[in-house]
């Protein structure tokens, strides 16, 4: 159920936070063993928040926002007591001293935490392939990856296993899963979310955000963590309006604009065009007006990330060396053996690669050559967009050229698996909000995400547009017979 009909039902007693919270926990064991959505499940600390949210109940206290609602968490947002992998090795036994800003917030705000969700190895990958601690499955079909890296929590959500969750998108982290599990994925403006608490992949794209299983719950859970933060030197003071106040405007006058190079692509998937375009035309319907807009670096956003997301990374992951924390390779002769040894056992191929390939663009005599362009391109791109948001509202895209593909598919091609992410990258590198939704399904019955992007702070006009084709299109009620995990 949405989170406002719970919330409904909690105050009127027809239903406890135990029995949901209990609900959910019979659900990951009767389907997790299979898809692997989840890391830790902290059943016992679940329940014990629920009974403080019936106690609270009970005794006639207001109850907050999220009281009761059952989320699940990436793995690489530290909660404090609870171990925090990031799916490697290398973090395997670490646990926080101390709680992320967004996990604080939510759980001020009542949400109960279900447990930690699988990822790439520190959200380095696009499909949850990376992990050191094995794949997530697809909930449409389990011989399909789920995307990644937030592919555990996309998962979690789409089977049943928790109301919500939270992902973190760096290229597309949270919105390219949301798309090949059917459900909705938000990445806020960048700094309209704390990233305190995140373990770091690439420190000027990271952003935090929800999955959820309609669009009104993705603007309940923004209410909740969006805001200023001390602790974050990145975070925006701009106040935080209420999510959910526009979502029920018509879109009459509203400019949405298709951005035509993403159409062109060859490796657009046929039906996946035919789909996307059609939610374009049901947005006509409800008032939008639609119009062609150009973004001509739209397409160059992939190899500009490819850069600069490296770099970022291989700056950041340098303080795993096997002394401070994380893990340590035994027998080593000198401290130079013990902290290559470190790494190289604690990180797997995938982080390997992007840290040598961040450190190659960093390197004296390339730094200008690379990395200095990349962020040159990427000012341009985020211009392209400007330009954009002078003509129309909100930009449509597709989310993904392709619907799920078949696990190990592109394990041995990297530059295949990269390609998942050409759609969704540009938003990072502008610092845009930009949300995924269901818009139909393939011929093997695999949901097709149509992604939103809007202007920066204007998550309000994003998750409006979202809204009113979600509520006109209902695609859900149209899932084909047959598919889905039991």
């Amino acid at each position: 159920m949405a989170i406002a009909e719970l919330r409904q039902q909690l105050i009127r007693g027809e239903v406890s936070a135990r029995e949901v919270t209990q609900d959910q926990l019979d659900r990951i064991a009767a389907v997790d063993s299979t898809l692997h959505a989840f890391l830790d499940v902290t059943a016992e600390r679940a329940l014990a928040d629920a009974e403080r949210i019936d106690k609270a109940r009970m005794a006639g206290e207001e109850l907050p926002p999220l009281a009761g609602v059952p989320l699940g968490i990436k793995d690489n947002l530290c909660t404090k007591g609870i171990r925090t992998t990031c799916s490697s090795k290398m973090l395997e036994n670490f646990v926080p001293p101390y709680e992320s800003t967004v996990t604080n917030r939510l759980w001020k705000a009542g949400a109960v935490l279900l447990g930690k969700t699988n990822l790439d190895e520190f959200a380095m990958g696009s499909s949850t392939e990376t992990s050191a601690f094995g794949p997530t499955s697809n909930p449409w079909d389990i011989t399909r990856v789920p995307g990644g890296s937030s592919g555990g929590s996309a998962a979690a959500v789409a089977s049943g296993e928790c109301i919500a969750a939270m992902g973190s998108d760096t290229g597309g982290s949270i919105r390219q899963p949301a798309s090949f599990c059917g459900v909705v994925g938000l990445k806020p403006t960048y700094g309209r979310v704390s990233r305190w608490g995140l373990v770091a992949f690439a420190s000027s794209l990271d952003q935090i955000g929800p999955f959820t299983s309609c669009v009104a719950d993705a603007a309940e859970l923004m209410n909740v963590i969006a805001g200023h933060d001390s602790n974050d030197s990145t975070s925006l003071t701009a106040p935080v309006p209420d999510y959910c106040e526009k979502l029920r405007e018509p879109l009459a006058g509203v400019r949405i604009g298709l951005i035509k190079e993403c159409f062109q692509q060859e490796g657009l998937n046929s039906e996946v065009k035919e789909s996307v375009l059609a939610a374009a035309d049901s947005l006509r319907s409800l008032g939008a007006e639609l119009i062609e807009v150009g973004c001509p670096r739209f397409n160059d956003g992939i190899a500009t990330y490819y850069v600069i997301a490296p770099s970022e990374a291989s700056a950041n992951l340098a303080r795993y060396d096997g002394v401070k924390y994380g893990f340590r390779s035994e027998g080593a002769e000198s401290l130079l053996s013990m902290t290559s040894r470190s790494r190289a056992e604690g990180f797997g191929s995938e982080v390997q690669r992007r840290i040598l390939i961040g450190t190659y663009a960093l390197s004296a005599g390339y730094v200008d050559a690379y990395y200095k362009k990349a962020q040159q391109v990427r000012t341009l791109i985020r211009r392209d967009f400007d330009s954009a948001f002078e003509q129309v509202d909100v930009l449509l895209t597709p989310t993904s050229p392709t619907t799920a593909f078949q696990t190990g598919a592109h394990l041995d091609d990297p530059l295949a698996m990269y390609l998942a992410d050409l759609l969704t990258i540009p938003a990072n590198l502008a610092g845009l909000p930009a949300i995924s939704l269901p818009c139909g399904f393939d011929s093997a019955g695999l949901p097709i995400g149509l992604q939103l992007i809007s202007n920066v702070l204007d998550e309000s006009r994003l998750l409006q547009v979202a809204y009113q084709y979600e509520q006109t299109a209902n695609v859900m009620a149209n899932k084909p017979d047959g598919k889905f995990i039991p």
